[in-house]
């Protein structure tokens, strides 16, 4: 028993991978942010900026789509410390991506933490819980369940298609 877990560990820790061993990550701080949305709402107050309507972002590597954005500015330097996404959440950097009705970006921990429903795929892999946390550069996730739920992993093998696909087609 202690073996098939051990396995499921390893094939998972490999299908969340989004870029491959022993290449440097690019500092994501570095890189400009790149958005795009249908109306955009800002409040210097707050140090937050809306976008609402079709919205895509993308710094670097990491493309975020969603039907509404919120940055939060930090206060110092003006660089964006916080977003919370809403509906129809998307994420995609390299071959992993995430899907979820509702995500929090952490810039200083450079994580995503995905809830509403969250799934992450690579490839033909898939894996889904009650929340799904994403660490952009550190090529790795984290997945729980809640109560009465369970992580549910689909973990192919190499070469092989997922259910419900066909070769060929």
């Amino acid at each position: 028993m202690s073996r098939i877990i051990a396995i499921l560990i390893i094939s998972f820790s490999l299908a969340t991978s989004a870029i491959g061993a022993g290449k440097p990550l690019p500092a994501r701080s570095e890189e400009p942010i790149k958005i795009k949305s249908d109306s955009l709402s800002a409040d210097n107050t707050k140090k937050t900026a809306t976008f609402i309507g079709n919205v895509a972002a993308r710094q670097g590597d990491l493309t975020i789509y969603s039907d509404k954005l919120i940055v939060t500015y930090s206060d110092e330097s003006g660089d964006v410390s916080s977003a919370e996404l809403f509906g129809n959440v998307r994420i995609i950097q390299g071959e992993r991506r995430g899907e979820a009705g509702h995500a929090v970006y952490d810039a200083k921990q450079a994580t995503i933490l995905l809830d509403g429903n969250p799934t992450v795929y690579q490839n033909n892999d898939k894996i889904s819980g009650k929340v799904i946390t994403y660490y952009l550069d550190q090529d790795r996730s984290e997945v729980t369940s809640g109560a009465g739920n369970r992580v549910e992993a689909v973990i192919n093998p190499k070469g092989k298609v997922s259910d419900g696909q066909k070769q060929g087609k």
